[in-house]
């Protein structure tokens, strides 16, 4: 299978696209691949080469949710967006519809819409994204830009739970466990991730039978509860807001190994 030309599904704050030249060089041997803060999944889906077996966990359902209808339900998935319109109105109407009352399919339709107009890759405090330098979302490109994601995500395991469950669940000699959590002190995230879940990370880090990587931004907090870690700093250029503005961030890469 050709897994080169598959792209995440949904654009997503703090995705590790950017990172992915830089980081794959240095993942290890293993046979048991697992994402615990998947989101975006940039990792997952760039890739070159795929592991035996790879997971992919996130606590957010709706997220979760998206993953498995395209794993399962692809071309219905698909006749969703058969008459859709990229508008400000739909992206509202969208927005107050309730989840709860929708099919896992309509759902996960939803989430995909709302995520691709959203300005900014935001889950929560959306607003409809607009751009004078590019073409509104065309939904009737979806088929042929998921095709192979779908493949890619084939006899994948896609669990909802929260991170360190997933991670006992699949800690073994052979695993390869990648940690994206939120940043420290960073707004923006849709669910609270305190202090003492980055101490359970150190701890579970310290006494690990498989090997984890984790990415985080560069904090003096941070490095001092991971200070007995190998860690590499990686300077990224992004930009700021619709003017562009450049900035320089430091990106922490924390190894038990």
């Amino acid at each position: 299978m050709d897994y080169t030309k598959s792209q995440p599904i949904v654009p997503w704050m703090g995705g590790k696209r950017r990172l992915a030249k830089h980081l794959f060089p240095m993942f290890p041997e293993h046979s048991c691949y697992v994402e615990l803060f998947a989101g975006g999944a940039a990792l997952f889906f760039l890739r070159p080469n795929p592991a035996k077996v790879e997971v992919l966990n996130d606590i957010d359902g709706q997220l979760i949710n998206l993953y498995r209808v395209v794993q399962h339900h692809f071309d219905e998935f698909v006749r969703q967006f058969e008459w859709t319109l990229t508008s400000r109105e739909v992206f509202s109407r969208l927005q107050s519809t309730p989840p709860d009352c929708m099919t896992d399919i309509q759902r996960a339709a939803r989430f995909f819409y709302l995520q691709h107009n959203a300005f900014g890759g935001k889950t929560i405090q959306q607003h409809f994204g607009t751009a004078t330098t590019s073409k509104a979302w065309d939904a009737s490109q979806i088929e042929a830009k998921l095709t192979a994601a779908k493949t890619r995500l084939s006899g994948v395991f896609v669990e909802n739970e929260p991170w360190e469950r997933c991670f006992k669940r699949y800690d073994r000699e052979h695993t390869f466990f990648y940690a994206d959590p939120p940043y420290w002190q960073t707004a923006g995230y849709d669910r609270s991730f305190d202090w003492t879940q980055y101490e359970l990370l150190a701890k579970s880090m310290a006494e690990s039978k498989g090997k984890v990587m984790m990415s985080i931004n560069d904090h003096p907090d941070i490095r001092e509860l991971f200070k007995d870690f190998r860690t590499t700093r990686l300077e990224l250029i992004y930009s700021v807001g619709r003017e562009k503005t450049q900035k320089t961030s430091g990106e922490l890469v924390i190894c038990n190994w």
